[in-house]
């Protein structure tokens, strides 16, 4: 026993989940530890053989309010909270006549699972716990003498540690409180983000800082400022979230790197929670891919839609009768990128379309469902594919950038704006698009949002055809569209007769041409360049219909 080391004579235990108690009501036995508790913990561990101290003999109070009050009290948490190490603390507990807990085995109320379970509110709110944050807390800020326990995983060190007599070192009694900190932390942040998301501010909470007459002092604008982020429901003045660990992945990105997988812990059916039906375990960079895909293609529904993607940007998006149309039309737009990807469906997986990707190396497939006979097909034939079904499509509304020192939070960007209406579109140039050139070009204005940034997009039959995407310069963009478009399929004139899309306006001319000369018949784009003109004129030139949005899709 080291000089920081303390002995446990004295326990508080109130937990929800008893898993693995066993172990611990027999070292208490074995030692004689004097051990108080509540509830339903009492009487599992007076089961077990424990002598057991009710917290009521404790307080002299009742357990009331239906269980909302029960160890709030200062004879539970003077005993938590006094400091052995000082004597005047020590001193003045024994005046009160309070003996000091050593060590505090508390876990929570299971909040998350029951608000996931789809409980009522009232439900929910009950899963609040007070009590056990509050002794949590008390515990870990007085580990210079008490040692916290919050882990299930945990309660075979402290069983051992109380058996054998030697308690916990003054390190790891700060390593228990850290732990236990973040225990408290990721519940209160929980609690916060379904508040948040539930109980919105009222229109009568609303006040102008117009009318106030206040100075404008750093104070003021600071606090207008949390007023302002306080009235947007998506950004609050303290982004409080939490995640939950799930597993350690290989590595990150790069060998070099560490990675893990954690999870909303409010969600249990994003793509996060993806069931994994066969092949090997998932990488980041399967994740990230992944994921890209499976956002692509819910741009289209409800029409049927497969996405190729590799590194984060599509190879082929498609739309088609059958699913397994969309993926040979996807496929086709760059077979040889297609080598490795990530196929995603916003449908079932046919046989047919199994059959069709059983050729194909790939990476990982994600869709809502398997026929039976296309799962069999995969697992038998792709063992390393790595097969997902996911419950339902995304569905999140943030998005997280880590910056260094913060993060940058922005709502999802979506198929939603008013220019993503072709009703809402204003023809610049050429004639009216007809009804199929239409549906192109709307097909083309809806997958260019995927697609990384400078990104330009040709399409022909409601399949993408060409794609340039993550140039520096736009009229890049254009020449790796057109390119591609002419280079991977056994030399076709695939620009020829098709539409383009471009996710910004054209700063010069040059890009626009460059899809004209090209064949491209029709384009969309937001407009908004202070050449507008010259690019439209260039148009007008060659009679090319083109359509304005108003609305960018940048993606970085």
């Amino acid at each position: 026993m080291t000089d920081t080391n303390r002995s446990i004579r004295r326990a508080l235990v109130s937990v929800y989940d008893k898993t693995g108690i066993e172990g611990l009501a027999d070292a208490f036995v074995k030692a004689g530890t004097e051990v108080v508790s509540t509830g339903s913990t009492a009487k599992r561990l007076a089961e077990l053989g424990v002598t057991v101290t009710e917290v009521e003999q404790v307080t002299g109070f009742p357990e009331s309010l239906g269980g909302r009050v029960k160890t709030l009290d200062p004879h539970i948490h003077a005993g938590i909270l006094a400091d052995m190490t000082n004597p005047a603390q020590e001193q003045e507990l024994q005046s009160l006549g309070i003996k000091p807990f050593d060590l505090v085995v508390v876990n929570l109320y299971p909040f998350a699972d029951t608000v996931r379970s789809g409980a009522s509110p009232a439900d929910i709110i009950e899963k609040i716990d007070i009590g056990g944050p509050s002794m949590i807390r008390g515990a870990a800020k007085n580990s210079a003498s008490v040692a916290v326990v919050t882990d299930p995983a945990e309660y075979g060190l402290a069983a051992q540690r109380v058996a054998d007599g030697t308690g916990f070192s003054l390190e790891e009694r700060h390593w228990l409180a850290a732990k236990a900190f973040e225990t408290t932390a990721a519940y209160d942040a929980t609690i916060a983000e379904w508040t948040h998301n539930h109980w919105t501010k009222p229109s009568s909470l609303d006040k102008s800082s117009s009318n106030t007459g206040e100075a404008q002092t750093v104070e003021n604008i600071q606090q207008q400022a949390n007023q302002k982020a306080d009235s947007n429901a998506s950004f609050p003045a303290h982004m409080t979230r939490t995640w939950d660990y799930v597993h350690q992945l290989r590595y990150g990105e790069n060998p070099h790197q560490q990675a893990s997988l954690y999870v909303d812990a409010l969600d249990q059916t994003g793509f996060a929670h993806a069931e994994q039906l066969g092949g090997k375990p998932m990488s980041y960079n399967n994740y990230v891919d992944a994921d890209a895909a499976w956002r692509a293609i819910w741009d289209f529904a409800p029409q049927i839609a497969v996405a190729v993607c590799k590194h984060n940007n599509p190879c082929g998006l498609a739309i088609g009768k059958t699913v397994a149309e969309a993926h040979l039309k996807a496929h086709a737009c760059d077979p040889m990128s297609a080598y490795g990807g990530v196929i995603a469906a916003n449908t079932t997986v046919t046989l047919e379309m199994a059959q069709n990707v059983r050729p194909i190396f790939t990476e990982v497939i994600v869709a809502p469902d398997y026929e039976p006979e296309a799962l069999e097909l995969l697992k038998a034939h792709k063992k390393n594919l790595r097969i997902l079904k996911v419950k339902q499509r995304p569905h999140t509304d943030i998005q997280f950038r880590q910056i260094d020192g913060g993060i940058l939070v922005q709502s999802i960007d979506k198929i939603d704006a008013p220019g993503d209406h072709v009703e809402t579109w204003n023809l610049v140039s050429g004639e009216a698009a007809d009804a199929q050139t239409l549906k192109d070009l709307a097909f083309a204005w809806r997958a260019i949002r995927c697609v990384k940034s400078n990104a330009v997009l040709l399409a022909h039959d409601e399949a993408t055809v060409g794609i340039g995407m993550g140039q520096v310069n736009r009229v890049d963009s254009c020449h790796l569209a057109v390119e591609r478009a002419n280079t991977l399929a056994d030399g076709a004139n695939r620009s020829s007769g098709s539409v383009a899309a471009s996710d910004a306006f054209f700063p010069f001319a040059d890009g626009a041409e460059a899809l004209i000369d090209a064949g491209v018949k029709a384009i969309v784009q937001p407009g908004g360049s202070i050449r507008d003109k010259e690019v439209i004129e260039a148009a007008q030139k060659r009679g090319i219909t083109m359509y304005l949005t108003g609305t960018r899709h940048f993606f970085h």
